[in-house]
């Protein structure tokens, strides 16, 4: 039995390494990510990161644990993904600005057959930020990769105010709730 990070996210790595989980294989999903339709958020994100770790599991052994994430960004009740493009982080951003927003990742389990989907949701408070911050935090690159186009663990941190829940839902994998799941495999980390 071996770990499978389903994903290329270096923030992810970082996370497991530092609970305590070194020794994984990194895999990360191909295939484009489809959004589902009509769901609430936390179901939108518990299938998106099931079907990354289906994906993945066809290259991993029966037995492997695959950990699989999706982390998503909402105001108002509408996702923010990934920009495409500078101007489209610099729109969401400045939606963002002095607003509470909702930051939801789901997880997913899978191994020998079974799996286990849940999501977890943190609320985000930004402070109200001027054009020239937007503008001079889009040109350094960092929003460009980043769901709702910032990165807490980054030069996206001044921007907070506060955090209802848990940080590392907002850098992208809740590890509480990881280490819980992980419980219900029979793993203890």
């Amino acid at each position: 039995m071996g770990i499978v990070l389903a994903s290329g996210s270096p923030r992810r790595r970082e996370l497991l390494s530092m609970i305590g989980i070194e020794d994984f294989k990194v895999i990360a999903d191909q295939n484009e990510e489809v959004m589902p339709h009509g769901l609430s958020p936390e179901r939108t994100v518990c299938e998106i990161a099931l079907g990354k770790a289906r994906n993945v599991s066809r290259y991993c052994g029966t037995y492997d644990i695959i950990i699989a994430a999706d982390t998503l960004v909402y105001l108002d009740g509408l996702p923010l993904g990934k920009p495409s493009c500078p101007d489209d982080a610099a729109a969401m951003l400045k939606s963002l600005s002095g607003k509470r927003h909702k930051v939801y990742t789901g997880v997913a389990l899978l191994a020998g057959g079974k799996h286990i989907a849940c999501a977890e949701m943190t609320g985000v408070h930004f402070r109200k930020l001027s054009d020239a911050e937007i503008s001079a935090y889009v040109r350094t690159g960092e929003p460009m990769d980043k769901a709702g186009a910032y990165g807490a663990q980054g030069r996206g941190a001044i921007f907070i105010e506060r955090i209802e829940g848990d940080f590392f839902n907002v850098m992208g994998l809740p590890l509480c709730r990881l280490s819980m799941m992980f419980k219900e495999f029979g793993v203890q980390i």
